[in-house]
């Protein structure tokens, strides 16, 4: 019988053992990751071109004002959709090609603009004539003569090459074509780096691409054949070049850049890309075959894919170039073999199945696929399968029929081998020997003999059993106290009969405080089995009698019936906690409750007070109306007239609307006392009392100087 010792995670739980137990699981786990890490990496499938890159050139060589913001970047831009086959693209021709014509019709434009320039009307033939060239033309052989720079060299030489694939009328030969191969070959080192300049003592990688790049165009510019001793250092250098290359474990080789400066976006990626695209331009104008490893060519053709979707635009254009260039070479096109899916199912048969393609997705030539070894995963031994894949040619993909009888679920390493039908075409691709694949073949796992019991503690005597369905729903109601234990076993079996150890095999204890309590479920062989004495765990369990839900959870990735079963439950029977006890944890609380509907409040207003009767009421109002009417009697006492009412037009208008406004402001005072509230009321008496002011005071003004004028008089 396997014990399992009770690992526990609860909320809130400090105890030393506790603590030790779980450092010492993050050990176990962390080093299960860093080994799955090396297997992945071993075995790592590299994938061409696929749809996600034209979305990602979509979306990243979108402009965001209406254009690009140089000819850098719009040729960039057009040069990815060119190599994805992006047809709906920005239309952006009319206003490029208008910056284009401009461009190189200035007299002033620097050599990297008219580069840029060339490059841009190369693929989107703007409308130029032919004197445009034949302007530019003279202007970069003069610069080529004065070149100082790598860059000057760079973009001198390939404008002259551009408008040579522009316009073959315009005369773009180099008469001197070795004192300008010689020249660009002094800045080049013994590592085969080049640097940018004779005052530049750092060298770069992605110096080394551009100065290749050039060198190929001066050999395509010449007059007359080169040097071929010239041709032979610099293939010297190439080979030099490749052997400061860095490798990773899954076989991807790469350019590591280590000079960071202002000549351009630098790293890793550029560098190799610079590289692969200087190698492959230089091998199309040698008469000579480089004769370079192929392993190595297809070692960076698996970089460049292993970047998956670059996350800016100039990652993604170097990546896109570079991939380009390997395409269709005179070095090596490497062949890339992919697998539609690494998860193959037990349990509806799946096929194996193998695509083989350029780095850009095309078809690859007449071929076999060829499985010859499978290696279970954390085991040295394989089993030797060579076996040649069927060819289905309507989809285009290598299959097997059946997987070997005796593969169960689990990871493995199949390891591959394409072998072509040509013996021309060994010359033209790489293959680069063996790939391995991590599969993951996955299955129904058979769930038997669960049960779960409730055991004297002295004795172990069985008190309570019960059987579990655990493909079903469960729901046992166990009670024990702490001088008892609960014992929980199953068994999981595979496909063909052998035992299975899962990632995740836990129990999970819940309080109704919420408290929650989680135990590792050991194993031995295909039995499962954990053993929870109470009597240990009550400082754990903090003492909380009670029910406890009980949850069992069993995933793998191989398992298809993975599974999160609550079983049921179990009252606790705890003694009560000393004094100096652990008290539970408090609970976290749920963020989104402070935010949540809050409970609706029930107010009990006061009941209202008995009115007084109406003939008191209305003896009231007369008390108030009395003082009125008084005053209109002694207006007629006094003898009250319109004598003085002002007679002129103007004056008479400004009485008329003073005394309005104070009939106004009664009736605002009306409407306060039977509707109107204190802030409206305020509000419009704020609006009358200004206009009262005012007409009030012409009003009193015009009377003043009438009686003024009258006593003067």
């Amino acid at each position: 019988m396997f014990h399992t010792p009770p690992l526990v995670f609860s909320t809130g739980a400090d105890s030393q053992s506790s603590s030790s137990l779980i450092s010492r699981m993050a050990k176990v786990l962390g080093f299960l990751v860093l080994a799955l890490s090396a297997l992945i990496c071993e075995a790592a499938i590299f994938k061409p071109i696929s749809d996600s890159h034209r979305s990602a050139a979509l979306e990243l060589f979108t402009p965001a004002h209406g254009s690009l913001s140089s000819l850098e970047e719009t040729y960039e831009a057009l040069r990815t959709f060119e190599v994805l086959g992006i047809k709906k693209q920005p239309d952006q021709r009319a206003a490029t090609c208008a910056t284009v014509v401009d461009t190189l019709s200035s007299p002033t434009s620097a050599l990297k603009d008219l580069f840029q320039a060339l490059r841009v009307n190369g693929l989107l033939n703007c409308e130029l004539n032919k004197k445009t060239f034949a302007g530019i033309a003279p202007r970069l052989k003069d610069a080529v003569k004065s070149a100082s720079s790598l860059l000057d060299y760079y973009y001198s030489v390939g404008s002259l090459v551009l408008i040579k694939g522009l316009n073959s009328d315009v005369n773009v030969h180099l008469e001197s074509a070795d004192s300008v191969v010689r020249a660009i070959k002094a800045l080049s080192q013994s590592d085969g780096r080049w640097r940018y300049s004779s005052n530049n003592p750092e060298s770069s990688t992605y110096a080394a691409g551009i100065a290749l790049e050039s060198l190929a165009g001066v050999i395509s510019l010449a007059s007359s054949e080169i040097d071929q001793s010239l041709i032979s250092m610099v293939k010297n250098d190439i080979s030099k070049l490749l052997d400061g290359l860095e490798k990773y474990d899954d076989g991807a080789y790469y350019f590591d850049e280590k000079l960071a400066d202002a000549h351009g976006h630098q790293g890793p990626l550029s560098a190799s890309s610079a590289v692969v695209r200087g190698i492959t331009a230089f091998a199309a104008v040698s008469a000579e075959n480089l004769n370079l490893p192929g392993d190595k060519i297809l070692g960076l053709a698996r970089f460049l894919l292993d970047a998956g979707v670059p996350g800016n635009a100039k990652d993604l254009y170097y990546q896109i170039e570079a991939l380009a260039s390997l395409e269709n070479n005179r070095v090596s096109i490497p062949l890339i073999l992919s697998l539609p899916t690494s998860v193959l199912s037990l349990t509806r048969k799946d096929q194996l199945k193998v695509s083989v393609n350029t780095v850009l997705g095309a078809t690859a030539p007449s071929l076999t696929v060829k499985l010859k070894q499978i290696f279970s995963s954390g085991s040295k031994d394989a089993s030797v399968i060579d076996q040649d894949l069927n060819f289905d040619h309507k989809n285009a993909v290598h299959y097997l029929d059946a997987l070997p009888k005796d593969i169960d679920v689990g990871n493995y390493i199949f390891t591959f081998e394409i072998v072509l039908h040509d013996s021309e075409h060994k010359m033209i691709y790489a293959t680069g020997g063996r790939t391995k694949a991590l599969i993951y073949v996955t299955g129904v796992i058979k769930v038997d003999n669960a049960e779960i019991s409730v055991l004297d503690s002295d004795l172990g005597n069985i008190e309570t059993r019960k059987k579990l369905d655990l493909a079903g729903k469960n729901s046992i109601s166990l009670s024990a106290n702490h001088l008892q234990k609960l014992r929980l076993s199953f068994q999981l079996t595979s496909p063909l009969g052998h035992a299975l150890k899962p990632h995740q095999a836990f129990l999970k204890l819940s309080h109704e405080s919420k408290v929650e309590h989680i135990f590792v479920v050991g194993n031995s062989g295909k039995q499962f089995e954990i053993i929870l004495d109470f009597l240990g765990l009550v400082e754990q369990f903090f003492y909380l009698s009670g029910r406890y839900d009980i949850q069992l959870t069993v995933g793998d990735a191989v398992m298809e019936n993975s599974f999160l079963q609550p079983l049921g439950s179990v009252a606790l029977d705890l003694p009560e906690a000393p004094e100096k006890a652990a008290r539970p944890p408090p609970q976290a609380v749920d963020p989104s409750s402070r935010f949540g509907p809050k409970a609706e409040i029930a107010h009990i207003f006061r009941a209202p007070e008995k009115r007084p009767p109406s003939n008191l009421s209305y003896a009231f109002l007369a008390l108030v109306l009395l003082p009125f009417f008084g005053f209109l009697v002694g207006l007629l006492r006094l003898r009250v007239n319109l004598k003085n009412f002002p007679t002129a037009s103007a004056p008479a208008a400004f009485a008329i609307l003073f005394h309005l406004a104070i009939a106004a402001v009664l009736s605002l005072y009306s409407l306060f006392w039977l509707k109107l509230n204190l802030f409206t009321t305020l509000k419009a008496l704020g609006f009358l009392g200004i206009f009262l002011l005012f007409v009030g005071h012409r009003t009193l003004s015009h009377l003043a100087s009438t009686s003024a004028k009258l006593k003067s008089a």
